[in-house]
């Protein structure tokens, strides 16, 4: 497997070099058909008093999904440890979820009397969250509170996947995220499926509907 190693405001030492291809061992084992490993080290140094830490990003490139992991801590070999053990976890929950869809098949359907989603444990979100997301009004609350304001809000575009609640579940437990986006195969509606407690999942789906200034000029 390939390994790449970049630095951010941070130089790349031949010590941190040695341990990164010490630590990835774990993933090359869970992941061996993974063909490239991107590691990257970024110092950041904060102008409100807070100590600087070091972020380490892995993200790892084979046949299938992109998967990503990342930690943060003051000493990067300490926030390498950290992401190697988010990326390792994925990469076994994913291989579990895999063996077990072996041994014994699943799949997300609609009951035909009901309409309720069976075959995976994904519950529709509520009225409330549906009413929240559409007005706007969910509320934001920040980790740290006495963080240097202005607020930077990292975005990212991504092209539109079609796939099943299922899949993207799926995808989301490999990228270590809380939530995925995707579009919806079995009705083309973008959707979001997102973790709840234990291993239960929501998920929130759009109606496409013209805005009703063109619906009246129609």
């Amino acid at each position: 497997m390939e390994t790449s190693i970049v630095g951010v405001g941070v130089g790349i030492t031949d010590r941190f070099r040695t341990v990164v291809e010490e630590k990835i061992a774990r993933i090359q084992m869970l992941a061996s058909r993974a063909q490239r490993l991107d590691v990257k080290v970024t110092h950041r140094v904060y102008r409100n008093g807070h100590v600087p830490d070091e972020t380490v990003e892995l993200t790892l490139v084979g046949k299938g999904p992109v998967v990503r992991a990342e930690a943060t801590d003051g000493d990067k070999f300490v926030a390498l440890d950290l992401a190697v053990d988010k990326m390792s976890e994925q990469l076994r929950r994913a291989k579990e979820k895999r063996v077990d869809g072996r041994q014994h098949p699943r799949g997300a359907h609609f009951e035909k009397g009901s309409g309720a989603l069976e075959g995976i444990d994904v519950q529709p979100a509520s009225v409330d969250v549906l009413h929240a997301v559409a007005t706007g009004s969910v509320p934001v609350q920040s980790e740290e509170e006495d963080v240097y304001s202005p607020v930077v809000i990292r975005t990212k575009s991504f092209d539109a996947e079609w796939m099943t609640v299922e899949e993207a579940v799926d995808r989301m437990e490999l990228v270590g995220h809380d939530f995925f986006l995707f579009v919806d195969v079995r009705t083309d509606h973008p959707s979001v499926v997102y973790r709840r407690k234990g291993w239960d999942y929501g998920v929130i789906a759009l109606s496409t509907q013209a805005p009703p200034s063109e619906a009246l000029a129609s």
